[in-house]
């Protein structure tokens, strides 16, 4: 046996979360290693980097099932105030992180706005956009699991293969997750994934998902 250690970034052969195939197999023999039995068929790649609806078998065989549309939500909502809190205390020395009058100190929503983007809100956008991404990229890569993912028992997979996403594919989802949401259209942006979470068939991948070809299943 070999004693080679996996590369670096990717889970161990033993990892407890990556996708397992469908029913018990039976021990393995010295003559194949899957016993008596033929080796399963190899996965299609697919446009996703796995089959189902596309052909060949479905990635999600064997893994955990799809995470509910509100525990995605509620997790979400628990990393997001992870990450604002802080950031809002730590502004409020220079201001705060929102500006809610001009400098004259008049209310019209329109030289808010334009105000607080000219400078001081966006500075502190392309700050939280930073924590954000540095976040979600380091817990994805991680385990799967940001803080709000664990207290729901949700974890982010791979799809085509069910393992924990590497560096570049958690890096990936994050950037699509919160740099439009953070720096141009939240309210939109934001609609639109809670409906593709409800809608999207037949993996209920978000924005972010698509983009990384990941998925969100549960753990015990």
């Amino acid at each position: 046996m070999s004693n080679d250690q996996p590369p670096p970034g990717q889970p161990p052969e033993d990892d407890p979360f990556r996708k397992q195939p469908p029913g018990d197999q039976p021990p393995p023999s010295s003559g194949s290693p899957y016993g008596s039995a033929p080796p399963p068929p190899p996965y299609d790649p697919g446009p996703y980097g796995g089959g189902g609806p596309y052909g060949g078998a479905d990635p999600l065989a064997g893994m955990p099932p799809l995470a509910e549309p509100g525990k995605r939500i509620l997790a979400r909502l628990i990393d997001f105030l992870i990450i604002s809190i802080p950031l809002y205390l730590i502004s409020l020395p220079w201001g705060g992180a929102v500006e809610m009058s001009d400098s004259n100190g008049n209310d019209d929503v329109s030289d808010v706005f334009a105000q607080t983007y000219s400078g001081h809100q966006l500075l502190w956008s392309l700050i939280g956009l930073v924590c954000y991404v540095a976040y979600d990229t380091y817990f994805t890569h991680k385990d799967g699991r940001t803080l709000g993912k664990r207290l729901l028992k949700l974890r982010v997979a791979m799809l085509n293969d069910g393992r924990v996403p590497d560096t570049g594919a958690a890096f990936l989802r994050a950037v699509v997750l919160w740099l439009p949401a953070l720096l141009c259209c939240p309210c939109l942006w934001w609609l639109i994934n809670i409906v593709l979470m409800f809608t999207d068939k037949p993996y209920r991948q978000g924005l972010q998902d698509k983009a990384a070809k990941t998925v969100v299943v549960t753990v015990n």
